[in-house]
C-alpha cells in the first residue's frame, strides 16, 4: 500500500490527513509525518499502517489532554482521571443523520503514555497544582485552611504536600473570614445561621466568634 497524497486539514493545518492508495485513512500533526518520515510514494505493509495509526491516535490524544492541562493547572489525579474517561466507550449524535452511534475508548496503554509523557514535560507536578490551588481558591471570596486541605486530598495531592504549602501561605483563618463576612454578613439576619454557615466552610468556632465580634465593634 502507497501513501498518495498528504494534505492539511481545512479546521487544523498542524494536521495533516494521510491518503494510502487514494483513500482517507488517518491523520498526523506535523512533527509525527518528519519523525515517522511519512512521505508520498513511499509504501507500508498492514502491520506499518497499523503502528503509524496507533501513533496518529496518540498524538490526538495528547494533543487534547495537553490543552486541558494548560487550562489550569490540574492534579495528578484530575488528569488520569481525564484520561481514564478517554478509554471508555461513548455515544454521540451523527451530524450528517441525526443517529446515535458509538465510538470506542483509546487502548489504556495509549492513555498511560500520554500520561508518561506530560509527566516528562512537566505538565504534571501535584506541588505546583496545590500552590495553585492555594493561592488563587476563593482569592476574593475567601477559603479556610481546613476547606483548602480537604479539597486538595479529594484532588489526590499527598497531605506531606498539602500541609507543608499550607504553612507556608501568607493566608490566615482571619483573613479568609473578614473576606467572607464582608460579602454574606448583609445576607443573614440570624447570626446563628451565619456561624453555621461559616462552620460549614471550615473554620473553627472559637475563630467564627472572634471574627463576628470584631465585626461588630
Amino acid at each position: 500500500m502507497k501513501v498518495t497524497a498528504l494534505t492539511a486539514q481545512q479546521k487544523d493545518p498542524n494536521r495533516i490527513n494521510v491518503m494510502v492508495d487514494s483513500k482517507y485513512r488517518f491523520s498526523l500533526d506535523i512533527s509525527q509525518v518528519v519523525s515517522l518520515g511519512v512521505k508520498v510514494g513511499r509504501e507500508y505493509s498492514d502491520a506499518e499502517l497499523a503502528e503509524i495509526e496507533g501513533e496518529s491516535q496518540f498524538g490526538k490524544l495528547y494533543a487534547r489532554a495537553l490543552e486541558y492541562c494548560l487550562m489550569r493547572p490540574h492534579s495528578a489525579r484530575e488528569v488520569r482521571d481525564y484520561l481514564w474517561r478517554k478509554t471508555r466507550e461513548t455515544k454521540y449524535k451523527s451530524r450528517r443523520t441525526g443517529e446515535i452511534k458509538t465510538r470506542d475508548g483509546v487502548a489504556p496503554e495509549l492513555a498511560d503514555r500520554v500520561y508518561d509523557k506530560l509527566v516528562e514535560k512537566q505538565y504534571i507536578d501535584d506541588e505546583k497544582f496545590a500552590r495553585y490551588w492555594v493561592e488563587n481558591r476563593n482569592l476574593t471570596k475567601g477559603a479556610s485552611r481546613r476547606k483548602l486541605s480537604s479539597e486538595l486530598a479529594a484532588k489526590g495531592v499527598e497531605r506531606g504536600v498539602v500541609e507543608r504549602l499550607l504553612a507556608e501561605s501568607a493566608r490566615t483563618d482571619d483573613d479568609e473570614l473578614q473576606k467572607i463576612l464582608a460579602k454574606k454578613r448583609s445576607k443573614y439576619s440570624d447570626e446563628q445561621k451565619l456561624m453555621q454557615y461559616l462552620a460549614r466552610q471550615g473554620f473553627s468556632y472559637d475563630d467564627i466568634k472572634h471574627a463576628l465580634s470584631d465585626d461588630r465593634t
